[in-house]
């Protein structure tokens, strides 16, 4: 439902517990909120930074385990994508405050090895292509799949081969 159209009591009901319990724990929706945003956030990104960082790992390494590995959370957590960006759209704020782009990315290792490889690439322009790839097709899949064009298990597969292709495809950009 998103936040705006979420009452607590429909989270505690969900959730199982009682109203009071519920806040007590968390004062207010907007604190239990900002936890479930936090840890959604953290499940998008929490594997990319360590990678990027990885000195001993090559650029093309790091691709293929960023694609295969982020597709694979992306199958096991396949709303994640709209609802984040459900909420980006509400409060972008809120977003850009979490995620620190410039922490996780721009001060990597990856983003070194990305300048070495390719000194005219701009490593924010990839990274949105290589992100952009990975969790488009989590954005469209409702539609895909409500207008009969994809079944689930057609999207899976295809979602499968995209760890590959999506690492190929971005190691081509760097050629």
């Amino acid at each position: 439902k998103g936040y705006a159209a979420t009452k607590t009591r429909d989270i505690a009901e969900e959730a199982g517990m009682n109203l009071s319990l519920l806040n007590y724990y968390f004062r207010s929706k907007e604190k239990l909120f900002e936890i479930v945003m936090q840890e959604k956030l953290q499940q998008l990104f929490a594997f990319i930074s360590p990678v990027f960082d990885q000195a001993d790992t090559s650029l093309d390494e790091k691709i293929d385990t960023i694609a295969a590995n982020y597709i694979e959370m992306l199958l096991k957590n396949p709303d994640l994508p709209i609802f984040v960006l459900s909420e980006v759209k509400n409060n972008p704020e809120r977003l850009g405050e979490s995620i620190r782009l410039e922490t996780y990315l721009l001060k990597s290792h990856f983003v070194r090895q990305l300048a070495e490889k390719k000194k005219d690439i701009n490593p924010q322009q990839f990274f949105i292509s290589f992100l952009g790839m990975m969790v488009f097709p989590f954005v469209i899949k409702p539609v895909l799949v409500a207008s009969g064009t994809l079944s689930k298990e057609v999207f899976n597969q295809m979602m499968e081969e995209r760890k590959v292709l999506i690492a190929s495809w971005m190691k081509l950009m760097l050629k």
